[in-house]
Order: C-alpha cells, then structure tokens, then sequence
C-alpha cells in the first residue's frame, strides 16, 4: 500500500491541554445515536440485531433523565463503548452487555431482572462491569481494589467482560474534558497503572498506545504538549531522511521479487517520553522515533526480507529481536531490527504477516475480527479465552491465596509489568518471566510445590543465588529439599505476584497455625488459674458453654477464638474468666487441685521453686512466635514475653528498654516465658569491636570468630575515615550466652582488637 504520511497516519497535528480536548490515536468519529452504532452492526445476524435493539431501548429508558458531565444524555455513553465493542466484531451478547453496563449499578437495575430479559450470559457480563458502590468500604481505595478484584474474576470466566470495560475506560478517557482537574489526574493515573498494561497483557497494542497518551495528556499535559510539538516540527526535518529510507526500500524489495506492504509509524508521544526517562536522554538523542512495518505473506518471507534489509543498511549490534520464534505472552509475534541508513539515522523495522499484524493490534479481539488462524467451526470466545488463559490462571492462582482485595490488587499490577525475559527449564521448555524476575519467580511458576522446596538454583549449569536476576537465553535449573520451606525473607527476593501471594500464602497459614497453638496454651493456663480445665468442644459441659462464649467473642468457632489470643487481640485471662463464668453457671466448680496447682505456679519464687512457665522458647518457633530484633535475646539471658496486638508473641530480654516502655503502656500483654533447656539453633546477637586497622585486620577477625565456633551474618563499618583505629559491629550467630563470651574471649586475644563487648540494648529514658 506504500509508504502513508506520518503527519496523517499517526497523530493528530493539534492538542488541548486543557481538557476540552484529547489526543487520540484513532481518528473514527465518535458514535452518538443508536442509527450510527446499527451501521457497525452489520455483521450480526437479524435475530441479534433484535435483542440489541431491544437492550438499547431497555438501557435508555433506564437512563432516562440522566446526563453526563458535559451535558450529554448518559445514554451516548453506552451507545459509544458498544461502538467500540463492534469494532472488534464481538458478539451481540457483548454488544448488548456494553449497553447496559451501567444500569445496575447507576439505575437499580437487578441481575434476576437481566437474566429474565435478556439471559443469563449477558447478566453475567453485565454483573461483572458492575463496581461494588452498594458495599460499605473503609477507604475509596479499599472499594476500588474489591471492585477491581471482582471484574478480573468475572473475565477469568469470560473474556469478553474485560473487553467490554476496557472499551468503557476508553470512550471515559476520550471524554474526561468536563470533569474537575483532580478527578481527570486520578483515573488517568488508574488507567496508566493498570488499564493500559491489561490492554497490553491481552495484545489490544492499538488500545494500549491510546489509552497510554491520553493519560500521559492529563496526568503531565504541559511535557506532553512540549514533546508533541518537538515531535511535530522533527516530521518537518526528518521529511527527506523518510523520503530516501522508502525509495531504498521500494527499490530493494523490488529488487528482490518479494511482495511486500510497507508502512511507516511513528512513536507515541508517551513512548519517547519513557524513553528519554529510562535512558536519562533528551529528545535530540532519542533517534529512532519513526519506523516501518513490513508485512509479508508468510513467515518464512519474514526471514528473507529480514535478509534484504540486512542487505540493504547495516544492522545494528544487540538491536534484533525474533519473537515469531519466541512469541511475547500476549501472543505477539514479529522480527525486530534496527538499521543504520547512509545518512547515519537509526530506523527500526517490523517484519510481520498478515495474520501476525492483526493479532499485534487487536490481540485477543483479533479472533472475532478476522477470525484468524481459527477453523469456521471455532468459537472465537474460546480460542480467545486461551489465548489469555496462562495469566488468568495465574489470577485465579493469586485470587484463591489472597483474601485482601488491595494485596490481590498489589499482585495483579507486578504481573502486568509489559517486559518480560525468556529463559528455558532443563527440557529446553521456554517460560516469559517479568523483567527482573529471579529463580526463586521461576520455580513457583513451574509449581507450588517446587518454589516451596527450592534450596538452590543453577543458571547455564552454574551455581547462582535464589535473588539472581534472570537474563533472556538463560537455562535454569532449580534444586529442592523437601525439607524446606518458605522464609519471610524470600518476598524481597521475587518479581511475580503469583510467586508473592504463594510465599504470603504459606507464610500465614504457618503463623495462623502456631497462634492458633498458643493461643490455646494460654487459655487453658489462664483457665488454670481459675480452677478449672479447659473442655473440649465435643464434650458436653463444652457443647453448653462454647456457643455462648463464641456469641460473647464474636467469633465463628474456638479456632479463630484461640487465633485472636494468639495473636494478642484478645486478653487469654479475661476470656478465661468469661469462660469461667459459664462452666460455673452450667453447675461446674472450681477444682480444688487445680487451682492449688495454679497457685503455686504463680508463687513459684517465693517458695524457693522454679515457676512452670507458660511458653518455652527453643528456637523452633515460627512466624508465631519472634525474637525481638531490640535486644536480640540468646539462651541464658533472662526474657519475658510480649504478645503484641495481632504480632503474636514477641520475645525480649528481661533489660529491655523498649520491653520497659511497652511493659509501663500494656501490663496485661506480657506472659511469662522461659529458654528450652536443649534450644535446636544458633541465635544472632549483636557485637561491638574496636580494632587497628591495620592491613589484614578483618581477615584475622573472621579467623577468631570462625576458630571460637561462631558464625558472621554482617559487618558494619559505618561511614569513619579511615584511621589508626575503626570500629565494627558484627551480627554474629551463637549457641548462649556461655557461647558468646568463649567468642569476646577469643576476639580480646587477637593483637587488632582493642575491645569488644555485646551491644547492650537500649536503656529506657530517665
């Protein structure tokens, strides 16, 4: 079709700033009344155009004596996404749903009322467009990432919901001119930060390009007007450099005998302004701002005129990319290359066939426009479904793990990052990861199972870290133990939300699990003290006087009772005392040995006896129990428990400073706890040492540490100048206190050692 202007095909050649108008990058005119949208409709059937017909008539009545913030009947705006919808060719239950997508939510319309009049697919559509505005949220943000949260759900199942609302958000970014600044700049932040990726997730790239520009208008309108500007008058310059790349082009494919269509295409604005932000350039140094298309007939003429080029202009190194061979997630596929012209511009060509360019612009809606690499027979919903089917099973693996509909919201946005690396398992199996990602990323999108057991990773067969950055080309290979499992540590080590809602996932089922535990443990001491034992729930004085109790906690069942206490959102001795209550109402009394037991346990001390403590601390705790990173407490230290709201049980030494200050706020939150006789771990504490510094100093230090059994996690040397002497603080690991003064023994022996001693923990004020 030869070379278009760049002046037409691309951007308009005027912008408002202001908001009375927007840059688009689709210059169709806008569809206002139900005449012009029957117009688009052409290729649905006689019975379809009827149930459309009557949708529209049931959405006008609905939003009858409703207007938009520009003045115009609200009806225009249905009318206008359904337009969009029919572009992509989408089917008349879509259609219809993008007419009343608002009517449930703006006009008290029900989903039973749907389902009776129009079916229930297209209520299903409907209900998953519709935000949840009735429900009562915290925060504005609280109700947008449960609404959010319900419509990615909604197009687990169908597609076509996401379709629909990306259509919407576009004809609202379109026409956002009369709202207030501050709304403008929030929905186009939105639309930036998820909208726009989505469209991109799902290869709807016309989509994204225009919802990203629009945005870009309003959220910096004054850098996108100097940058269309700079843009604008660089056509002017670069009009003969353009002129000379088509004639050599035209003259080398014709050469060549290969039948081609090339078309040129200029960045958008947003994507020079991207540009220049991550290469910290200016506009002058961004020089492959125009490019061009060339579509082939088949994807071996890919290659050959892959050739030709090559032939014709001098590539340039590390600028090709192939992903006919290694497809993007959103099933994009192209050859990549830049070229260097006589002139010594840089161009950028895309090499694509047919049906590789329709699926580069419409992506999944792509499979109703042109119906393409599909059999008649296919269903085009279907084949698009699977298309997308890998991310939104990694959604509906988030949705499951996540009951927090703002962490939902957080994984969704780090997995709709658009730059992905390529990197392939042991079976030459290729995966696209998010740029940045790690092996840790890796094994959990192989299976849960293999990212809970990860130990080790190998890279190109070579040993690497869990937090290694993945490069495109990489072979991984990871290395599990059964034995393992997740650390906290492991969520600043990954890239993926799917990787991230696992980890949190097992990390809260674990903590839950050792609350739930303690809990229990300090109910049935706290119960003690009352003379009475704790009764099962299955037992029949528990059968009376659990239900009663749950009804006076506001608990579903004494599992999340025993969790809360666990946790320290409820008092173990005031539910004690309630419980108590109820025992004695229902005819128990106090035990007699019980109680002399309890009584005993509380003046252990005073009796010359060691008091049972309630909680034993070995070093086999998890998430449910913690030491306190104040005072890093070790075996031998005296200790005391704290058992912070919904932190569970913190351990801290008995000299403590903020233990002191906590202590004087919370009396009734500490719990006395005790050091297992045979603890299963090391401890970490930390050490301060002033040493020479001298050459050689730090290795001999490690020497003594390493020679007295002990083990370096840190070193801190601060920010000193270097002198004669240097002081270091060292997080070492040690069995007890007996431990850590064999190793300040061995450290004051060493000539570079001047002194060391323990980091005291802070003192309280006064």
């Amino acid at each position: 079709m030869g070379l278009r202007s760049f002046v037409t095909d691309i951007l308009p050649t005027t912008l408002h700033t202001r908001g009375r108008h927007a840059p688009t990058l689709v210059g169709e005119p806008e569809v206002e009344t139900f005449a012009q949208l029957v117009d688009k409709l052409g290729y649905l059937s006689r019975e379809d155009l009827k149930q459309v017909r009557a949708a529209y008539k049931f959405a006008d009545e609905a939003h009858l004596g409703q207007f938009r913030a520009s003045g115009q009947p609200y009806i225009t705006h249905p009318i206008a996404v359904a337009a969009l919808v029919a572009d992509w060719k989408l089917d008349a239950q879509a259609v219809m749903a993008a007419l009343m997508h608002d009517s449930m939510e703006d006009c008290g319309v029900t989903k039973v009322e749907l389902i009776e009049r129009f079916g229930s697919p297209t209520a299903e559509l409907v209900d998953g467009l519709t935000k949840l505005d009735k429900l009562q949220f915290s925060t504005r943000e609280e109700g947008q990432a449960e609404s959010f949260r319900k419509m990615l759900m909604a197009m687990s199942r169908d597609v076509r919901v996401i379709l629909v609302k990306l259509a919407d958000r576009l004809h609202n970014m379109r026409t956002m001119g009369a709202m207030a600044a501050h709304k403008r700049a929030r929905i186009a932040r939105e639309t930036l930060d998820i909208y726009a990726p989505i469209a991109h997730r799902l290869g709807l790239n016309q989509l994204y390009r225009e919802l990203q520009e629009l945005a870009f208008s309003y959220v910096h309108p004054w850098r996108h007007a100097v940058l269309h500007k700079a843009i604008t008058r660089a056509r002017g310059y670069r009009r003969d450099i353009v002129e000379r790349v088509r004639s050599d082009v035209d003259k080398a494919f014709g050469e060549a005998r290969v039948k081609v269509e090339v078309s040129g295409r200029e960045k958008t604005v947003f994507s020079i302004y991207r540009k220049m932000r991550e290469k910290h350039a200016g506009f002058a140094q961004v020089t492959d701002i125009y490019g061009f298309r060339v579509v082939v007939q088949s994807w071996q003429e890919c290659y050959l005129a892959l050739g030709v080029l090559h032939q014709l202009y001098h590539p340039m190194p590390g600028r090709f990319k192939d992903y006919i061979a290694i497809p993007k997630p959103n099933g994009y596929q192209s050859l990549h290359t830049t070229l260097v012209n006589p002139l010594g511009t840089s161009v950028e060509f895309q090499i694509r066939t047919e049906e590789m360019h329709a699926i580069a612009e419409t992506g999944i809606a792509a499979h109703w426009l042109y119906k393409v690499g599909t059999k008649s027979s296919a269903n085009p919903a279907e084949v698009a479904q699977t298309l997308g089917a890998m991310w939104l099973k990694s959604l509906m693996d988030i949705q499951r793990e996540t009951h927090d509909a703002s962490e939902f919201l957080e994984h969704v946005k780090i997995d709709l990052v658009p730059d992905s690396v390529y990197v392939f398992t042991p079976q030459s199996k290729i995966m696209a990861l998010p740029r940045g990602a790690t092996p840790l990323d890796f094994a959990y999108a192989i299976h849960s199972r293999v990212g809970d057991h990860c130990v080790a990773a190998r890279i190109n067969g070579e040993p690497a870290a869990l937090r290694a950055e993945l490069k495109s080309g990489d072979v991984v290979e990871i290395i599990t133990n059964p034995g393992s499992r997740p650390s906290p540590g492991w969520l600043n080590i990954v890239r993926t939300g799917r990787a991230r809602s696992k980890i949190r996932h097992y990390l809260k089922n674990l903590e839950h699990e050792e609350s739930q535990a303690l809990g229990e443990q300090m109910l049935t001491q706290a119960l003690r003290a009352e003379g009475m034992a704790l009764p099962p729930e299955s037992a029949p004085e528990g059968t009376s006087v659990w239900p009663t109790l749950l009804r006076w906690s506001g608990n579903r069942n004494p599992s999340e009772l025993m969790l809360d206490i666990g946790l320290g959102r409820k008092v173990a001795a005031i539910v004690a005392k309630r419980l108590a209550q109820l025992m004695q109402e229902q005819g128990q009394r106090p035990d007699a040995v019980t109680l002399t037991l309890a009584r005993y346990a509380a003046g252990g001390e005073e009796a010359g006896a060691t008091p049972p403590s309630l909680v034993v601390v070995d070093g086999s705790e998890g998430t449910g129990v913690s030491l306190a990173t104040c005072c890093r407490p070790i075996p031998g230290d005296e200790i005391q428990g704290y058992l912070g709201r919904g932190e569970g049980l913190v351990v801290h030494t008995g000299d403590c400073g903020v233990a002191r200050r906590l202590s004087a706020r919370d009396k009734e939150l500490w719990i006395p706890v005790a050091w297992s006789e045979e603890p299963v771990r090391q401890f970490d504490t930390d050490v301060q040492v002033l040493l020479r510094n001298d050459k050689g100093t730090l290795a001999r230090l490690a020497a003594a540490v390493a020679s007295a059994e002990a083990d370096i996690h840190h070193i801190d040397m601060g920010d000193e100048a270097r002198g004669e002497t240097a002081e270091l603080r060292m997080r070492l690991s040690v069995r007890d206190r007996q431990h850590l003064a064999d190793v300040l023994r061995t450290l004051k022996r060493s000539p570079s050692v001047l002194r060391a001693s323990r980091v005291k923990p802070e003192r309280p004020p006064g």
